[in-house]
């Protein structure tokens, strides 16, 4: 089936899955298809200008002959002959060169449009990236200050048990220190009131 201008302007590529971007297949099996018709349309622009120039250098002889069977119309019959063959040969020529034309123009636009799409897409992709980066960051600095705010609670409440603590051995010691010096000053008053007693008193 011939390729024409309006199949590469709303020609469609499947989007392949699990990456960006086309079908790398279905694009060079239509790149193929548009350069096999550009080819054709060359080889038809090369037939039809040597169409053209067979048909120019063959119209001189032809014409000479109604030069001497009629010699009175010559001019009238060289003359429009000359510019109705150039007028219908050119035509082609130009209708195919314009038709090659407008091919590289919509393959150079495709091409274009699928560089722009695919810098697009990278350019989505560094901006999601980076707001995944920021997002993450800003995560781990929130649970670096919970821990830090978590670990400074544990401390004070580990620094008012010390103290605490301290405070608890150092009334112990002064309630032991006291309990053990009243001991001592009641053994040294049994002590002293043994000594003082006479003999007699203790049946001796």
């Amino acid at each position: 089936m011939a390729l024409t201008p309006d199949d590469v302007v709303t020609k469609q590529f499947q989007h392949v899955r699990f990456k960006d971007g086309f079908d790398p297949d279905e694009v060079d099996d239509f790149l193929d298809e548009i350069v096999i018709e550009w080819r054709k349309a060359l080889e038809e622009n090369a037939e039809l200008k040597a169409k053209l120039a067979a048909y120019e250098s063959g119209a001189a002889p032809e014409a000479a002959e109604p030069v001497a069977a009629a010699p009175a119309a010559p001019v009238v019959a060289e003359a429009p002959a000359a510019p109705v063959a150039e007028a219908a040969a050119e035509p082609a020529p130009s209708g195919s060169a314009t038709a090659t034309a407008g091919i590289i123009e919509l393959a150079q636009r495709l091409h274009d449009e699928h560089v722009a799409e695919g810098e697009a897409k990278r350019n989505q992709l560094i901006a999601d990236a980076e707001a995944e980066v920021g997002r993450i960051r800003s995560e781990a600095e929130a649970k670096q200050r919970e821990e830090a705010a978590r670990l400074e609670r544990e401390r004070n409440t580990l620094e008012a048990r010390i103290t605490e603590l301290r405070n608890f051995e150092r009334d112990y010691r002064s309630q032991l220190r006291g309990y053990i010096e009243g001991q001592l000053r009641d053994l040294d008053e049994k002590s002293a009131s043994t000594d003082s007693t006479p003999v007699s008193a203790i049946g001796l």
